[in-house]
C-alpha cells in the first residue's frame, strides 16, 4: 500500500510542479526580478504579483488547516525553535548572491527549461553548496556556531498559535489568516492601478499561491500516514525531512543531483522535491516550445561567468542556512505564517539591495 501511495503522491507532485514551471515561466515571475524592479525604477508591478502568489497561498493554506484537510503541524518551519541568526545570514547570503546569479533557484529552473545554459551550471553549483552545507565542510560551522543562536518560543511558531496559545480555534486562524491577507492587499493596491498588464500579473500570482497550497495538501493530506507502519507514529510519504513539505528550491535541487550521481544505489528514492525540482525544468521547458521561445543562453564571457558562479555558490550556502529560498521562505514557510519568514524575507531583500548597489558601484 505504501509504495503505491508514493507514486501517487510523486505523480501529483510532478503534475503540480509542471504547472507551476508553466506559469512562472510565462508570467515571468522572478522574485529578483520584483525587487530589482522596485529598487532600480520603482516599477512595483512584479512586486504586486509576488504580493498576490502569498495573499492566495496563506489564505488557501490557512484555511486548510483551519477545517483539518492538511496536516501540517509536523512542518520544520514550525519547530518551537527559532533559529534567528540563521535566517539572518542565510537570507542576507541568499539575496546577495540571487543578484549575481540572475535570479533565484526557481528562475533558474525556468531558465534551463528555456535553454539558459549558464542557469544550468548556477543550478549545479548551488546544489553542490547547499549539500557541502547540508552534510560537508560547512556543515559543522553551521549548526555549532549559528543554529546555536536561537530563541525557544513558548508555542510553535506559527502566528495563529503564537498570540493565541497551543489551542487555535477555526475562527482565529481563519481570522489570523484573513487579517495578514487584508494588509497585503491593501498593500497590493497602494503599489500601483490597475491595467491589463497589471491585472494578468496578479492573477498569475494568484494561481502560484493556490500551487503552493495544493502542495502542501499533497504531502500533508494525501502523503499523510496516521500510522507509519514502520514506526507506529504519523508519517509523511515521499519527504526528504520525513514531514510535510511544500516547494523550495534549494536543498532539493542538491537532492536531485545526488539522486542522479547514485541512481543505482537502491537505497535513494524520488521524493516530492527531487521531483518537483525535474516537473518544474520540464514544465518550463514544454511552455518554451509551444511559445517558441526556447532560446540556447551561454555565458558572456569572464566576468559574466565570475559572477554567476559566485551567486550560485552564495544561493546554496544561504538557502541552506536559512531552511529555504524565496519560495521556500518567501511563499512556502509565509503560507503557514511561519515567524521564520519574517526574518528570511527582509533579509533576503537586503541582501539583494547591498548586491544591486555593489553591481552599480563597480560600474
Amino acid at each position: 500500500m505504501n509504495e503505491a501511495s508514493s507514486a501517487q503522491v510523486l505523480i501529483a507532485a510532478g503534475l503540480i510542479s509542471g504547472l507551476l514551471g508553466v506559469v512562472m515561466n510565462r508570467s515571468h515571475f522572478c522574485t529578483m526580478g520584483a525587487l530589482s524592479d522596485w529598487f532600480n525604477m520603482s516599477d512595483f508591478g512584479r512586486l504586486r504579483q509576488w504580493l498576490a502568489a502569498l495573499v492566495s497561498a496563506i489564505l488557501m493554506t490557512q484555511i486548510m488547516w483551519a477545517f483539518q484537510a492538511v496536516h501540517v503541524e509536523a512542518s520544520f518551519y514550525l519547530t518551537a525553535k527559532f533559529t534567528w541568526l540563521s535566517h539572518l545570514i542565510g537570507g542576507l547570503l541568499f539575496g546577495f548572491g540571487m543578484v549575481l546569479g540572475s535570479g533565484c533557484g526557481s528562475k533558474a529552473l525556468i531558465r534551463v527549461g528555456s535553454g539558459s545554459l549558464k542557469a544550468l551550471v548556477v543550478l549545479l553549483v548551488m546544489g553542490l553548496a547547499a549539500y557541502v552545507t547540508m552534510r560537508g565542510i560547512l556543515a559543522m560551522p553551521r549548526v555549532s556556531w549559528i543554529e546555536t543562536q536561537f530563541i525557544e518560543l513558548s508555542s510553535a511558531q506559527d502566528l495563529p498559535r503564537l498570540i493565541f496559545g497551543s489551542e487555535v480555534s477555526f475562527s482565529q486562524r481563519v481570522a489570523s489568516a484573513c487579517a495578514i491577507a487584508g494588509l497585503l492587499l491593501g498593500l497590493i493596491a497602494l503599489l500601483g492601478k490597475s491595467s491589463a498588464q497589471s491585472s494578468h500579473q496578479i492573477i498569475s500570482g494568484f494561481l502560484i499561491g493556490l500551487l503552493i497550497a495544493a502542495m502542501w495538501f499533497v504531502s500533508a493530506s494525501l502523503g499523510y500516514l496516521e500510522e507509519d507502519p514502520n514506526t507506529l507514529k504519523e508519517g509523511y510519504l515521499a519527504t526528504n525531512s520525513r514531514g510535510p513539505e511544500s516547494f523550495s528550491f534549494v536543498a532539493p535541487i542538491a537532492y536531485a543531483i545526488d539522486y542522479l550521481i547514485l541512481f543505482s544505489d537502491k537505497s535513494k528514492t524520488l521524493s516530492i522535491g527531487i521531483v518537483s525540482v525535474f516537473g518544474m525544468v520540464l514544465g518550463a521547458f514544454i511552455d518554451s516550445l509551444l511559445s517558441q521561445r526556447f532560446r540556447l543562453e551561454g555565458f558572456t564571457g569572464l566576468e559574466d561567468t565570475r559572477m554567476h558562479l559566485l551567486g550560485a555558490a552564495l544561493m546554496g550556502v544561504g538557502g541552506v542556512t536559512a531552511f529555504g529560498c524565496t519560495v521556500g521562505q518567501g511563499l512556502s514557510a509565509a503560507s503557514l505564517l511561519a515567524l521564520s519568514a519574517a526574518i528570511s524575507l527582509p533579509a533576503i531583500a537586503l541582501g539583494a539591495w547591498l548586491a544591486m548597489k555593489w553591481q552599480m558601484s563597480r560600474l
